[in-house]
């Protein structure tokens, strides 16, 4: 029996529209023309880039099987509705053992340039982060993944844009430290490159450009390098390691302040479109990093039915709400997660003892981030935040712990405008015009599309390329 085909094209346009792939009549200016001069003026003079993903942003490959744990949904991808999949998509819990030792065979397997889904056995393709590298591409930015897979070939060209891919559900601070060791790798490779192209050896420094959470672990990076945060719960010195090899940071969505977004995931699970798979609040639980996205207490994102903010990161608040790993109905997934323990006094034990460390950690991990500090004049912070979706800034939680969304905001429909900048004044009785912010910015620019649909918008692509190849730098950056 034949499938109607007005029924098919129907769903393939209705999937298109759920992943957020429409059309836009938009002008658009001609970067190539722009831009060509600059492009074309090559690489001794001019910053390496690294392109850096957000959560979701980086396909995650189960490195014993070789399945796609995430970045695909057709074919043998991890499905979290089945058990030993479920146990792939989460991270690993374990009682007395520190985040950073919960280790599983799931490795990063580069960044998110498309995401293809299985259909009525048709395959739909969205882009996600192909836009940012056409961008630079047009800047004359040599994307060196692509080269090696032998989609482009650039000759001898071809190291002037690196994409760095993390397992975004692991502690942004352990990431902060995966990228400064593909920092040091990459810095050699280009130097040595260099020397043998033109002859010259000299000190290379990047210009990162990082969507959503991948700012924050930039900024962490930008601050105090490859360290941790201290055992001993004090505040970390902030040394501005990270700027001997960064001279752009380049935010694009970033939730600095947080956004309510991470909350109702880790509350009520995500499903980024009615026919893809449900990922349940217990599998979300068990990622740190979503942790980390959960907004400020001070800023009073969400209160009770007094007004009165509520403490986020105080684990007997999820208890008594029955929130995300705390929840009665969580067991049910904590069985799978936790074969091991036989009784659900056990896993419940397990479970909020994992969910006390991911909330410790975020809390100081905020901490480190919010302290007001200004980095070097050779190094500078810039902004793309979106302002024209309404956004949500403000929940309420009744006594049996439901959400509801009391307050909206200019946003790009996951992050507010005020939590990108890092407004202060958020959620204080008193407000003053004037933005107060910890983040010494060089310049914000606002974009007036969703959260990744301003990876492809022009007015994006045309400040991003004046940035990096034709705004007056701080100091020259010639040998």
């Amino acid at each position: 029996m034949r499938p109607n085909r007005r029924l098919v094209v129907g769903l393939l346009g209705a999937a298109l529209l759920a992943l957020g792939c429409t059309t836009s009549l938009k002008p658009g200016p001609n970067l190539g023309t722009i831009y060509d001069r600059a492009a074309r003026f090559g690489d001794l003079y001019r910053n390496p880039i690294i392109v850096m993903p957000g959560v979701l942003g980086t396909v995650l490959r189960d490195a014993e099987s070789q399945r796609v744990v995430w970045g695909s949904f057709a074919g043998t991808y991890a499905n979290p509705d089945f058990g030993p999949d479920a146990r792939l998509v989460a991270l690993p819990m374990a009682e007395g053992q520190a985040l950073s030792t919960l280790t599983d065979e799931v490795q990063p397997d580069g960044v998110l340039e498309s995401v293809t889904v299985s259909l009525l056995g048709l395959p739909v393709e969205q882009h996600a982060y192909i836009s940012i590298l056409r961008t630079l591409g047009a800047g004359g930015y040599r994307d060196q993944q692509l080269a090696e897979a032998g989609a482009i070939d650039y000759g001898t060209d071809h190291f002037t844009c690196f994409q760095f891919a993390y397992d975004w559900r692991r502690d942004n601070i352990e990431n902060a430290q995966r990228l400064h060791a593909f920092i040091l790798e990459k810095k050699a490779f280009v130097e040595a490159r260099l020397k043998e192209i033109y002859g010259v050896e000299r000190d290379v420094r990047f210009d990162i450009v990082a969507h959503s959470m991948g700012g924050l672990l930039s900024r962490y990076y930008l601050r105090y390098g490859a360290r941790d945060l201290p055992a001993d719960g004090s505040a970390p010195e902030i040394t501005w390691a990270g700027t001997e090899h960064v001279e752009r940071l380049i935010m694009v969505g970033t939730p600095n302040a947080g956004s309510l977004d991470g909350l109702s995931n880790l509350v009520d699970g995500t499903q980024l479109a009615f026919f893809l798979p449900h990922y349940v609040p217990p599998i979300l639980g068990t990622m740190p990093a979503i942790y980390q996205l959960l907004p400020r207490n001070r800023h009073k994102a969400v209160v009770d039915a007094s007004g009165r903010g509520v403490d986020l990161f105080d684990p007997t608040t999820w208890e008594r709400y029955d929130w995300g790993l705390m929840a009665e109905e969580a067991d049910a997934t904590l069985q799978v997660l936790l074969p091991d323990e036989s009784s659900k006094e056990a896993r419940r034990r397990v479970a909020r003892e994992h969910l006390a460390k991911s909330l410790r950690r975020a809390q100081r991990f905020h901490a480190a981030l919010d302290r007001p500090a200004a980095p070097p004049a050779h190094t500078s912070l810039h902004l793309f935040s979106g302002d024209a979706v309404q956004t949500a800034a403000r929940m309420q939680v009744d006594a049996e712990g439901a959400l509801t969304l009391v307050e909206s905001d200019a946003g790009d429909s996951r992050v507010l405008r005020t939590s990108a900048v890092m407004d202060e004044r958020v959620g204080r009785d008193r407000w003053e015009p004037g933005l107060e912010t910890p983040i010494a910015w060089s310049d914000v620019n606002f974009v007036f599309s969703d959260h990744l649909a301003m990876t492809r918008d022009p007015s994006f692509s045309d400040n991003l390329l004046w940035r990096l190849l034709d705004a007056p730098k701080r100091e020259p950056n010639a040998p």
